[in-house]
């Protein structure tokens, strides 16, 4: 079986110097390798191709027959790493909390701990007859957090 610190060891190796990073990495028992790459601007295909190439130049298939896949983390997808989180600060994201609710709104901070979120929900004002419509932060601690992603909008 295929090493998986090997082929991360090989992945880093290809990122240094670039503005690319890991999202995720798996290699199963029958060798198939899964590499997920993403970056502030979004993923290339030459550069999936290029680090393609790269690792396979560094295993050599007489010692083991395995499959390659290189792509992107995919826009949509749940975040996997924290960096994921921080280049969507200031951007409309969906969290589903671990009690199932989902909650929509600009992502104002994330670090490893938390995250903060401005929602839009009525807020019973004083003086106010009616609840009015207000942004409110919302601060979760990450371990509140099942999954975040960036909301697609269509106007």
């Amino acid at each position: 079986m295929i090493d998986a610190n090997k082929v991360k060891s090989l992945v880093e190796q290809w990122l240094d110097g670039k503005d690319y990073f890991l999202t995720d990495l798996t290699v199963t028992p029958d060798d198939c390798i899964t590499v997920e790459i993403d970056h502030v601007d979004g993923v290339w295909i030459d550069d999936c191709v290029q680090l393609s190439r790269f690792i396979e130049e560094h295993l050599s298939r007489d010692e083991e027959d395995y499959e390659l896949e290189v792509g992107s983390a995919g826009l949509g997808q749940p975040f996997k790493v924290l960096r994921q989180w921080l280049n969507h600060i200031g951007k409309q994201v969906e969290i589903v909390t671990a009690d199932g609710r989902k909650l929509k709104g600009e992502l104002k901070a994330a670090d490893a701990d938390h995250v903060v979120l401005s929602v839009r929900q009525k807020v019973q004002v004083p003086g106010k007859k009616r609840p009015v419509m207000q942004d409110v932060e919302q601060d979760l601690a990450m371990s509140e957090v099942k999954s975040g992603r960036f909301l697609l909008e269509f106007k």
